[in-house]
């Protein structure tokens, strides 16, 4: 089922509804955007309503932001620790021996993100090719009403180093020739042309521009497949030889783009967890406009 890039196919998953082992989880979340020069970006509301009106027949929902992620910080979605994970998905029912199986509503990123996390942690997910918007476009089996869960299991965590990197690493980073620093947002953002939700406008100096919306077929919300993507990395200077920060505003869409390198076959690839939602406000840090 599995191949390297962790992509599944709503009829491969069709035929596995069912399966005792089989996890799905609807990872949506909203951001509702506040107003620019105030104290946040956004105000997170996870997706339990959209879940609600309709799911894949027998999902669970995850909660990024009220269940996975940490408390302690004023940051949205900042990973927090390996214990908390464990429990956290050990109570939604995901096993050592689950076969995980993640989508969101809209766009990917919030299950790519997803399965980024459980891959720090030793576990491989897959994510499903084109997200609830595909499976309803064929007209696929729907489920509604509240989440009915699964069994709670145990989960062991095997963690892995590098995955994620803070300021200082960051900053570290874009001074070293042997690394490419890699922007997900949109080009406007990058080159900061509009006002940021984050802060300062711009961008962390020295990085490139990958905007995560160009990795995905706007209409069918499918992954654009290894071949035509590489090109897009490759413009930017970024080959296997090089190590890849990833960074966006929040930490989301920028595990879109480490989605994609993977599948092509990047492992020296991490994430900028705290991204501009850190960076553009922390005036001690450089910002690059134009």
């Amino acid at each position: 089922m599995a191949e390297r890039g962790g992509l599944i196919s709503t009829q491969e998953l069709a035929g596995l509804l069912g399966q005792p082992n089989l996890r799905v989880f609807d990872c949506t979340t909203y951001l509702d955007y506040q107003p620019e020069g105030g104290p946040v970006p956004y105000i997170v509301r996870p997706g339990k309503v959209t879940f609600e009106e309709g799911h894949i027949p027998g999902a669970d929902f995850l909660d990024l932001q009220g269940e996975f992620s940490d408390q302690n910080t004023e940051l949205r979605f900042m990973m927090p620790d390996a214990a908390h994970l464990e429990t956290a998905f050990g109570r939604h029912g995901v096993g050592n021996d689950s076969r995980v199986v993640l989508y969101s509503i809209g766009t990917a990123m919030w299950a790519t993100r997803f399965w980024w996390m459980l891959r720090s942690l030793g576990f491989e997910a897959l994510v499903l090719d084109g997200g609830l918007d595909k499976w309803k476009a064929e007209g696929r089996a729907l489920e509604t009403g509240p989440t009915k869960g699964y069994p709670a299991a145990k989960f062991t965590a095997a963690p892995k180093s590098g995955f994620f990197v803070d300021k200082r690493e960051t900053q570290a980073a874009s001074a070293n020739r042997s690394t490419v620093v890699v922007n997900a947002l949109g080009p406007q953002f990058h080159k900061g042309l509009e006002p940021s939700r984050y802060g300062r406008p711009g961008r962390i100096p020295g990085s490139v521009n990958v905007p995560a919306a160009t990795l995905i077929d706007a209409q069918a919300k499918t992954f654009l497949s290894p071949a035509d993507v590489a090109p897009k990395f490759a413009a930017q200077g970024i080959t296997k030889d090089k190590r890849v920060v990833a960074y966006c505003g929040g930490g989301i869409s920028a595990t879109i783009d480490l989605f994609q390198l993977y599948r092509l076959g990047y492992d020296n690839i991490t994430l900028y967890d705290a991204s501009m939602g850190e960076w553009a406000k922390d005036e001690s840090l450089p910002i690059e406009t134009g």
